[in-house]
């Protein structure tokens, strides 16, 4: 039990750190670039803080049975965590994303409240050694990493021309499986590959290029297969 909550932290963590390799994307038109980057930046600096928090927030467990820190001095901790967590939620609601990267930032932000909501499981299951607590955590947790998943799938859709950006409606969260999607934004990702390294005719105009062209569309396909896993 011990070790699949260890795989579990391990995947959150890893899944909260995806976001900092895909924010720095450049708009086409020249009168959205500057907004993007902005967006971009302050997006990339609250998932940081999202991760730095889970990240000292096991840690701080982990001093606490190795006797390093009192139980008293855990939960003074895990107070300040629930105070900090909040706060940088609230961050969210101050980025002006453009339109179409709306829809990721609701997912992510919804990854992080749900993330709160393990977190203040977990802290009662520590308390008050309740198990349905801390199934309730586990719970939230995995769906934190989906929503984390999804929240992926729609910046990449929106970078790589899936979502387009007369795209209507109110936001919803996906419900079913984004398997389908994954596989689009994904082809989507090698067409862009074949558009930046390949002429007018199809072909390479040299060796360096070829072997460009070739790592990026591994890169496409290394991303579809980690995300149907």
């Amino acid at each position: 039990m011990k070790k699949k909550k260890i795989q579990n932290i391990i995947i959150g963590i890893v899944a909260i750190s995806i976001v900092g390799g895909i924010i720095a994307y450049n708009y086409s038109a020249d009168q959205t670039k500057q907004k993007g980057f902005q967006f971009g930046v302050e997006l990339e600096q609250i998932q940081q803080k999202v991760k730095d928090l889970q990240s000292n927030f096991y840690s701080e467990k982990t001093s606490w049975e190795e006797g390093d820190i009192s139980k008293e001095e855990l939960f003074r901790f895990y107070d300040s965590h629930i105070s900090k967590f909040e706060n940088v939620i609230s961050s969210y609601d101050s980025l002006e994303p453009p339109n179409i990267f709306e829809s990721s930032v609701k997912l992510l932000k919804m990854s992080s409240e749900t993330q709160l909501l393990s977190d203040s499981e977990f802290i009662q299951w520590i308390k008050t050694g309740d198990e349905s607590a801390k199934i309730r955590s586990d719970t939230y947790f995995q769906e934190s990493v989906e929503y984390e998943l999804q929240g992926l799938v729609e910046f990449y859709s929106a970078k790589t021309g899936v979502k387009k950006y007369d795209d209507e409606g109110e936001f919803q969260a996906p419900q079913n499986s984004i398997k389908q999607k994954v596989i689009q934004v994904a082809q989507n990702m090698a067409q862009m590959c074949d558009s930046k390294f390949k002429n007018d005719i199809g072909e390479f105009d040299s060796d360096e290029i070829e072997v460009e062209w070739f790592n990026c569309i591994n890169d496409a396909k290394k991303w579809k297969d980690e995300h149907l896993e």
